[in-house]
This record gives C-alpha cells, structure tokens and sequence, in this order.
C-alpha cells in the first residue's frame, strides 16, 4: 500500500470519529466486489496481507490518474428557493404507525395469496392515507376467483392510477392463463404500461387463435428463454402446433436455451422436435453425461449434442474442442459451424486468446444476439475492423441501431476511410448523458460540457406539483421505506408532464430528499437542464476533505456513488452491501482495520460519513493497485481486484480503453463501469467548469503492472 494511502486515511478517519452512525433501511444496489453470479473467473484473494514489489523489481508505468476536482463551485450548488411548499413527513402519531404497520402486514399477505389474511387485515383499514392500495391488495390474492364485474369495479373507480394499471396487468394475465380471449383483447388496449413479457406473449397468442399469422413478431419476441413462464411457452407450442414455427425456428430456441442454462425451455423444445426431453436437460445441467451418449442420428440429437458441447466449454474449452473435432465427420458444415459458435462465445467469456479463431471456424452459422455481440468484441481487441463492420451489419435492425453498435459501426467505416458514413452515425446517437453518445460528441468535434441551466422553477410550479396527490402518495411509501411502491407512483404521476414540470418535479424530489427521484425526473427534459439535479453533490462536506486528503478525483468519486446508491443513503443490497458507496460488510472490516479505525462496528457502515470514508479509502487502494487507472479500479470496485487484475493480464499490448471497456465479461460490470465514467465526466465539467474529455478519462488499458492484494 502506498505511503499516500496511509497519510491521507490517517487524516480522513480523524474527522470521522466527530459522528455517530445513523439506522439502515432496506433496497437494493449494486454490491461492492459483490461477483455477479453466473462467474467463470475464480475470485480474488481475501486475506488481510498485502503483498508489495520485491525490492529492486522495476515499477509498472501508472496511468496518470485524473486531478483532483475542486470543491463545487456557488454556481454548483442546487438552488434555494425559500417560498416553495415542502411535503416532507414529519414524525407519524400512534395511530399513524400502527395502521401503516397494518398496511405492510396487509401487502404481504397479498404477496403470499393470503385472500383470507389480506381481508382480515383491509378490514381494519377503513380510512387509511391510500385506500386504493388497500382494495387492490385485498382484490389480488382473489384475482382468479373473483367476478369481472368486481374487476371492472376496481378499474372504474380508480381509472388513470398506477395501481389500476397493476391490477389490468394482474387481470391480463390471469386472462390469459383462461385463454379468455375475448375480455383479454378488450383490456389489452387499455394496459398502458405494455412493459409485462408474459402479457406480449399472451397476445401474440390471442392473434394467432384468430388465424393470423404472427411467427416474425414471435421471433423477434422470444429471445429470453429463462423469462418464458407459461405464457411464452404456450405460445411456441400453439406456433409449432399450427405450423408457424418450422423445425429452424424450433432449433433456434433449443440453441438459445442451451446458451442461457435453460433447462426447462430446452426440454420443451426438444419434446417439439420429437427427440428426448431428457437428454436436452443433460446437455444443458450435465453436458458430460449428454456428450458420453454421443451425437445420435437426427438433427435434433446432433443439435442437443452441440448444446452440450457449449455448456462443457464453459467448463474446459479443451474438453469441448477435443469431442467436436472428434464428432465433426457426422456432422453437417452447418451444425460444425454451430458448435464452433457455441464454443467461441464460452471463450469469448473468458476473453481466451483462442476466442478469435473459433469465431472463423463457425463463419456459417446461424448466430444469436450474444453471440452476433461477442464476436463483434472479440474483433475490437483485434482491431479487426473488417468483421466488426460486418458483425455488426449482420446484426437484427433491433439490435444494430442500438447506440453501442450505432456508435462501433462509425468506428469500423471511420477504419475504412468512410469518414462521411461514420460521422452521420455519430451524429444519430451523440449525446451529453451517455457512455456512447459522449465517445461519439468526441468522433464529431464536439465538446462535452454542461449546457446552461433552465430558469429555476417558480413557487407557483412547485406548488402545482406538491398539490398532486399522485406525489403524495409516493412520498407516503417512501416514508415507510416502500421503495417500489413509491418509485410507481412518483414514476406514473410524470406521465405527460411538461419540461417545466419535471424540473419543479425534480425540484420537488430535491427539497424532500429522494435524489433518486430527482435525477431521474430531471433526466426526462429534453430542451430544458438543470445538471445540478441529474448530476447533484450532496454530503460534500464529508466527501470533498476525505477525497482531497486520499488525492482521489472527486467527480470520479461522485460518478461511483451515483451508479451505486443513486444517493439513497440507507440503500442496502440483497447480499448486504450497505449505503451510499454500497460497502459490503467483510470490505468495510478489511479496510477499518488497514485505515486503523478503532471501534469499528459493523452498524457504522451505514452511518453517512463512516461509509464515505471506507469507500473511498478501498476506491483509492484499487485504484493504487491499478496502476491509477479509473477504468480498471471502477472495474475492480464492482467485480473484485482480483477479476480486474486477470482481465488486465490477458492483454498482451496497450489496448484503448473503449475497447476494453466493451469487452469486459460480465455485463453488470460492463455496463457500471461504462455508467460510472460517463457519470465522473460529467461531474468534473460541472466541478471544473470546462470541457471534459471521456476518451482521455478512459485512457489506454496497459498490460499487467504489479498489483497489492485486495479483498
């Protein structure tokens, strides 16, 4: 650990000791070296030593860290506007908390289809702050019984309400479970959320039971098997049954159950193909048993082999290149290049060197979404230009025209010499909140910097907003730590709001303390910005010293906590990953003992400024250890250094840090890292009051430096 690190966590947990911890409530975010669950790369060591450089080994070549981001400016701090209403919940009465206790009793009975409970309790909750919520959670655990009339009673009288719209979603379903086609096609129109796979697939079937023809919206539809449920299942049995699915389409959703560890899925769409049901469940969960029985004579028996073969790479790419070499003569060109695709995206995912010949192995075969990607990555770190262009060419237009490709295709023409071509892609998907849009504003010329703020909102437009109920009623759910709920109602009640409504919104969720919210809603403007609210620097008094005295980029910083909290301050994950920076316990132990934080507890991490101060210091040792690079640290804060460090040592030459960032494995830490640098670019413009530059923020990504172990 470097002598740095010791200086300035000496300073930091000197100030810490002046505050108390504070309580803990419950939501979910992401975890600190929380691993995401399907992990192929062993994790890193957790020992409390640290290992340095022997003494005379040669020092690794740092990437320079960006500089420390001043405190916020005047200009930076939210505005005060003194005649604006607040609706903040003081403290409940007696009463107050004994019915909001019975509430919560009455929701989950309603979860557990508790009819009986559900009733007893809505019983005693006459005149509770939200009744509609009462009568839809003793309506629910009553849906399959209960009448239309009393459904359509409910509807009525809470028409245009989130939670009417969850009991029409709650009704379809159930609808059509019945095949009750004809209430179902009636209510469908009126569903406005549209956001429930199983209700897509539900009338994909109603379509179809009226003889029309609906196999290329199904194709497109059913590309999740693990989400199936009953619906989507029944939909490809009513396709295969009719004749609209063909035997391709039925090997296509064996091949993508097969990929996503499907069981269930794979074993229906085998039973469709006329082949055993068992053997495509022993590819999928035990592939060595499925590939001891050989390959077998029908297409679907060589298909369930191949699936095995993809699941075994998983496990030994030697094993599963071995068994298809072997069987190759049995099998078609086609099915060859299926099993060296299978094979090539289980090496893609463990970003083995050998990824990029399996890949031109299996040029003939059909590809899913995944794999069209991983082979689009797997050219990036080969700068092969020619076959990202092509990958990406070939990808479903769902799929191509999302902003990454949109934004690597630009790349791949740009590589080509088609710099009109690529510019015009650039411009399609350049924009200033976004990891893509902001490479592309790059590409253009452009510069990323914040726009000027909108006229702050009036205490007229403020009080229009605390006077609508729909608000209300979330602040009540978040009052009692009822998140989804609240979430729904704060989300439904912006519904065709104005871009000066969502700022008074936005403006609203700030006075009230939900930044969440507050972002969020102020992320909806389009013409009119106020980057204080989508980009806000509370606890700064905390933040800015402890930063400072670690040497750490504050916007950096700021750009962790708003991917891992969104700022809710008693955010906890479902693996226990606590507050703002979202610190697991074990991590929070390690590094009070390293930082020497005497009576450290384990409730003091979900005090403000203890979490603060153990996030940064574990964000400034990877960081240490990374050599000071930000892409590599964020990477390792999400999946553990010890991750961070093997994806490093695969390289075997600089590689941009873009390109990188694209093909880090896991898609959850894929995904946070590209947020948290788009995050920390926009912070430093806001800090710094100039143009940002993400590309430099993200650097070049070196071979593997030396490294200290880290938990």
């Amino acid at each position: 650990m470097s002598q740095k690190l010791f200086a300035g966590t000496v300073v930091a947990v000197s100030s810490l000791l002046l505050l108390a911890p504070s309580g803990v409530a419950a939501q979910s975010a992401t975890p600190v070296t929380a691993p995401p669950a399907s992990a192929p790369i062993a994790p890193a060591p957790t020992g409390p030593a640290l290992t340095v450089p022997a003494p005379g080994a040669p020092a690794p070549a740092p990437v320079a860290p960006a500089p420390a981001a001043p405190a916020p400016s005047a200009a930076s701090v939210p505005p005060v506007i003194a005649a604006a209403p607040i609706v903040a919940p003081g403290l409940p009465s007696d009463a107050t908390r004994e019915q909001d206790d019975l509430f919560a009793q009455l929701r989950d009975a309603a979860r557990k289809n508790d009819a009986d409970r559900a009733a007893t309790l809505a019983a005693r909750l006459p005149n509770y702050a939200v009744p509609s919520y009462v009568d839809y959670y003793r309506l629910k655990p009553r849906l399959r019984d209960a009448s239309n009339e009393e459904i359509l009673d409910f509807l009525k009288r809470y028409e245009g309400s989130a939670i009417a719209d969850r009991l029409r979603n709650d009704w379809l379903l159930e609808l059509g479970r019945k095949r009750d086609w004809a209430n179902f096609d009636r209510e469908l129109p009126l569903f406005v959320k549209k956001d429930d796979y199983q209700v897509k697939c539900y009338a994909l079937m109603s379509r179809a039971a009226r003889g029309q023809n609906v196999a290329a919206d199904a194709r497109v539809l059913l590309d999740n098997p693990p989400a199936y449920g009953e619906a989507c299942n029944a939909l490809i049995n009513q396709l295969a049954q009719s004749g609209q699915f063909t035997t391709d389409d039925l090997l296509a959703q064996l091949r993508l159950a097969g990929e996503m560890h499907a069981t269930g899925p794979a074993k229906r769409a085998a039973a469709l193909l006329g082949a055993s049901d068992t053997r495509a469940a022993q590819a999928v969960d035990v592939p060595a048993v499925a590939m001891a029985r050989g390959i077998g004579s029908s297409r679907a028996e060589h298909e369930i082999y191949l699936v095995a073969v993809g699941r075994m790479a998983r496990t030994s790419l030697k094993l599963a290149t071995v068994a298809l070499n072997r069987n190759a003569p049995s099998l078609s060109a086609e099915e060859q290049a299926i099993g060296w695709a299978n094979v090539a995206l289980a090496a893609s995912l463990t970003l083995s060197p050998d990824a990029y010949d399996y890949w031109q192995r299996a040029a003939a075969a059909p590809l899913s979404w995944n794999q069209l990607e991983w082979k689009t990555r797997i050219a990036l770190r080969r700068n092969d230009w020619k076959t990202v262009r092509a990958t990406i060419e070939a990808m479903p237009r769902q799929q191509h025209d999302q902003n990454v490709w949109t934004y690597w295709l630009g790349r791949a023409l740009q590589a080509e010499g088609r710099r009109e071509d690529a510019q015009a892609l650039y411009r399609r998907v350049a924009d200033l909140n976004s990891f893509y849009g902001q490479l592309a504003m790059e590409e253009l010329g452009m510069q990323i910097s914040i726009p000027p703020s909108a006229v702050p909102p009036t205490p007229a437009e403020l009080a229009q907003v605390t006077a609508n109920p729909g608000f209300r009623r979330a602040l009540k759910f978040f009052s009692m730590r009822m998140r989804f709920e609240g979430t729904r109602e704060w989300n439904w009640t912006l519904n065709g709001f104005t871009e000066r409504q969502l700022l008074a919104a936005a403006e609203f969720a700030r006075q009230n303390d939900i930044l969440d919210r507050m972002l969020s809603t102020s992320e909806r403007t389009r013409t009119e910005f106020d980057y204080t609210q989508r980009f806000p620097a509370p606890h700064n008094e905390i933040l800015h010293p402890t930063a400072q005295n670690l040497g750490l980029d504050q916007a950096w910083v700021y750009g962790v906590i708003r991917q891992e909290s969104r700022f809710v301050k008693d955010a906890q994950s479902g693996v226990g990953a606590s507050g703002l920076m979202q610190v697991m316990p074990s991590t929070g132990k390690w590094v009070a003992e390293k930082i020497g934080l005497a009576d450290y507890g384990h409730g003091m991490l979900n005090d403000i400024r203890t979490n603060i101060v153990l996030g940064t210091n574990y964000l400034n040792m990877v960081l240490n250890n990374a050599d000071g690079s930000q892409v590599l640290a964020t990477a390792a804060y999400n999946a553990g250094p010890g991750r961070a460090r093997t994806w490093r040592g695969l390289l075997n030459a600089p590689m941009e840090g873009a390109i990188f960032v694209e093909s880090i494995p896991f898609e959850e830490t894929r995904t946070y890292v590209r947020n948290v640098m788009s995050n920390a670019t926009n912070y430093a413009a806001l800090f710094e009051k100039r143009p940002q530059s993400l590309k430099a923020r993200l650097g070049t990504i070196t071979p593997r430096g030396g490294g200290i172990g880290l938990p």
